[in-house]
């Protein structure tokens, strides 16, 4: 086994008994998503012209989305936390492979996230969100939405290992609570001003959500809107790809080289 694998396999399991050791934290993470589908669910479908059931299957694959984007401040708390308390320069005093770390640490967020998914799904069902594509577009649709999380954490880990502080990753992290609302996760976006609509379709979390709900079969993709919109899938993949492309080895180099 090469020593990027073998290390990086080490991280995921330092990674997994933090959670285990947190089990507070990991409800509070997976009962807030829930929280949310039911108060969106019946507040705001009682209030938009898709009520009800169409309203809670239009947003359960937003919520999906949403909290796959928590990614971002999941990795920003965690790697500033490891940086703020000396665990970081620990790590580069070891014989272990640069990448490991914040690979690592992105690959665990995205075995916790694949189980923590579970219980959303479920509720989901039970207030009457029903997938209607095939067995092979929910894959792609699950796969997608794993893929969405692991771009996310990777920005996140890097702006993590930048600040170097719990108290100012707190901060960033809770401001980035707003990025879903600009987005079509919630709302269609058809609604808004011009200018806010297009800021909206151009988020990653449009064209995720878009394409989420495309091949679950709970909505059609709209035409008249941004190009990652009106290709969702296609713009899914480019802005992962982009997220991941960049800010991975932006994370490994802030990683290797420190606070220098």
């Amino acid at each position: 086994m090469s020593t990027l694998a073998y290390d990086g396999l080490a991280m995921v399991g330092r990674q997994l008994r933090r959670v285990r050791n947190s089990p507070g934290l990991a409800i509070l993470t997976q009962v807030m998503p829930i929280n949310m589908l039911l108060f969106f669910g019946y507040v705001f479908g009682s209030a938009l012209a898709m009520p009800g059931r169409e309203y809670r299957s239009f947003l359960v694959p937003g919520l999906l989305v949403a909290t796959a984007a928590g990614g971002l401040m999941t990795g920003m708390f965690q790697a500033a936390a490891d940086s703020h308390r000396g665990v970081m320069d620990r790590f580069r005093t070891m014989p272990v492979s640069r990448a490991a770390v914040p690979l690592g640490q992105a690959a665990a967020d995205l075995v916790v996230t694949a189980i923590g998914t579970v219980p959303l799904l479920l509720v989901g069902l039970a207030v009457g969100w029903r997938v209607e594509g095939s067995p092979l577009e929910v894959a792609a649709a699950v796969a997608l939405l794993l893929l969405f999380r692991f771009a996310c954490t990777s920005v996140g880990i890097f702006l993590g290992l930048l600040t170097r502080s719990e108290d100012a990753a707190g901060q960033l992290g809770a401001s980035t609570f707003v990025l879903p609302l600009l987005s079509n996760a919630y709302i269609p976006t058809e609604g808004l001003a011009g200018w806010l609509r297009t800021l909206a379709e151009w988020n990653p979390i449009s064209a995720v959500t878009t394409a989420l709900r495309g091949l679950f079969g709970n909505a059609p993709v709209p035409l008249d809107a941004a190009w990652p919109v009106a290709h969702p899938i296609a713009g899914s993949l480019g802005w992962c790809v982009a997220l991941i492309a960049v800010f991975m080895p932006l994370a490994v180099r802030r990683y290797t080289h420190g606070g220098r």
